[in-house]
């Protein structure tokens, strides 16, 4: 059983923060755990855009503080995402998160990130792995 907290990850190699400057991720769950999905709390700032496309991961959001614009490139729709409201990337869509207001939301991945990951130009994280346990 693990158990930890947000607070307890904080300023470890857990808390990642983009190179964009655009948001912050606290990774509670990784790779490294073997279970099969990470799981992290991001807080995307205020008055930014980021475009992302996860190409090698399918990724649930939940929103749990805040408000921003979520737009998908393939369809052209846009959806108004608030606190309870989920949006899946299930065919692994571009898409473009403008944020009125701090937006804070808990993330699941899979496969699971290593904590390393960060968007390329692309908007992509690369698949990276673990090594395997001998």
């Amino acid at each position: 059983m693990i158990v930890r907290s947000f607070k307890d990850i904080e300023g470890t190699d857990r808390h990642v923060k983009a190179a964009s400057g655009t948001w912050e991720s606290k990774r509670i769950v990784l790779a490294k755990e073997r279970v099969g999905f990470s799981l992290h709390e991001t807080i995307l700032y205020a008055g930014t855009e980021t475009s992302m496309w996860y190409a090698n991961h399918i990724e649930a959001v939940v929103c749990v503080e805040g408000e921003a614009e979520l737009t998908d490139h393939e369809s052209g729709l846009t959806h108004t995402i608030t606190p309870g409201t989920m949006y899946l990337l299930d065919g692994h869509e571009r898409h473009t998160l403008r944020v009125k207001q701090d937006f804070r939301c808990i993330c699941v991945f899979n496969p699971p990130v290593t904590g390393r990951e960060d968007h390329d130009e692309n908007g992509v994280y690369p698949l990276l792995t673990e090594p395997e346990e001998v």
